[in-house]
């Protein structure tokens, strides 16, 4: 389970990942000045570490120069002084956005015009790839000269693996590996080895989840939606599914394989079915009460996730690990007949305990990728069942 991962769900509407991340790394450099100075240093983007005080400030408003439209909100501000000197450094934080508007010029501008400063930097971090070449030498030509580093969260990552040593660290590297934040730019040995039989696992886990199971799902909830929507699913929420909704988008059951990125190697993947919620469905209470209900007598078959009135996805899964079915003789067998006694389970679930009728969208309705996003796609925090 992520603390941070939890708290963020919290937050109604879309969710503030970046300033959330930012505001999370600001505080913990501001309580571990060591390995700020660390980080720095590793990158040589300073040489010195003689500095008595160091501030850490996020969103920093600055008054747009003549020559700006707006003015500018900083993620992230260092500063570094010896008693004598001070070194000012700018950080822009990005994870799945780019620079746009071209910011990164806006904040050089200002970062060259503040007055009694020694050395002017400028970092600019991503989760993904945005090149910005044409930065770096000169950074746009400015006196004071502003010095420009570009770096990856991936580069934090493993800088930060090497401090985890309390909670706090710790927490943070869980965030990081559920958002993409830690890949690094090198293929492991599990790299390649899940490279050659990607198309082997994929056919393995389709095969279990067609024909008969395909079909007694659709019959049991009205439609089936997979194949392009089961690959989103997997690279979106850590799962390969056939689903249906109910309701319109906000209530839905999905059935397959889940938790497939789990956070060490040694971990499995949990097979079965699960039933969600959205935070936003006018319904939300009552599904929640019948859902509890479900988990309450039902303990030892039926597990659950945030099932609370917080603005968050709130789920029930009826679930095995695979590592159940690596002693049978013919696993896939074992498979399919698990999904479709979970099939049956949820059926009964919902005969018994809600009393109101589901309602699956038409497949003629939808496309397999209509809508995917409305899906919740944050990894459920299955691995504690």
């Amino acid at each position: 389970m992520s603390l941070f991962t939890n708290l963020l769900n919290l937050h109604s509407g879309n969710k503030p990942r970046e300033d959330f991340f930012t505001e999370i790394v600001a505080y913990f450099l501001s309580l571990n000045n060591d390995i700020l100075i660390d980080w720095l240093k590793h990158h040589s983007i300073i040489n010195d570490d003689n500095y008595t005080s160091i501030n850490i400030s996020t969103q920093q408003e600055h008054k747009g120069l003549e020559s700006h439209t707006e003015d500018s909100r900083l993620d992230i501000v260092v500063e570094l002084s010896t008693g004598l000197n001070t070194d000012v450094i700018f950080i822009e934080s990005k994870i799945s956005a780019k620079d746009g508007n071209n910011a990164l010029k806006k904040y050089a501008e200002i970062l060259s015009n503040l007055p009694n400063v020694r050395h002017r930097i400028l970092i600019y971090i991503t989760r993904d790839y945005d090149p910005k070449e044409e930065i770096k030498t000169p950074a746009f030509n400015l006196k004071p000269k502003i010095s420009f580093y570009q770096l990856r969260w991936h580069q934090f990552y493993a800088r930060l693996q090497q401090h985890a040593t309390d909670i706090l660290a710790q927490e943070i590297l869980i965030f990081m590996r559920r958002n993409g934040m830690s890949h690094t730019n090198q293929f492991s040995s599990i790299d390649l080895l899940t490279m050659v039989n990607f198309n082997k696992t994929l056919i393995l886990m389709q095969s279990t989840l067609s024909d008969e199971v395909k079909e007694e799902f659709k019959l049991a909830f009205g439609s089936v939606v997979g194949r392009t929507a089961s690959m989103t699913q997997w690279t979106w929420g850590s799962r390969y599914i056939i689903y249906t909704h109910f309701s319109s988008w906000n209530f839905w059951c999905g059935l397959g394989y889940f938790h497939l990125n789990p956070d060490n190697f040694m971990e499995y993947p949990y097979l079965g079915i699960c039933l969600q919620v959205s935070p936003t469905f006018v319904e939300r209470p009552k599904i929640i009460k019948s859902m509890q209900n479900v988990v309450n007598e039902k303990p030892n078959i039926w597990t659950s996730d945030t099932l609370t009135i917080t603005p968050a996805w709130s789920s029930i899964f009826y679930l095995k690990n695979l590592q159940e079915f690596l002693s049978e003789k013919d696993q896939l067998s074992a498979i399919k007949l698990f999904f479709q006694e979970s099939i049956k389970e949820l059926k009964t679930v919902q005969e018994q305990y809600f009393d109101f009728p589901w309602k699956g969208v038409s497949i003629e309705t939808v496309t397999e990728t209509d809508k995917e996003e409305d899906l919740d796609t944050s990894p459920s925090s299955i691995a504690e069942v």
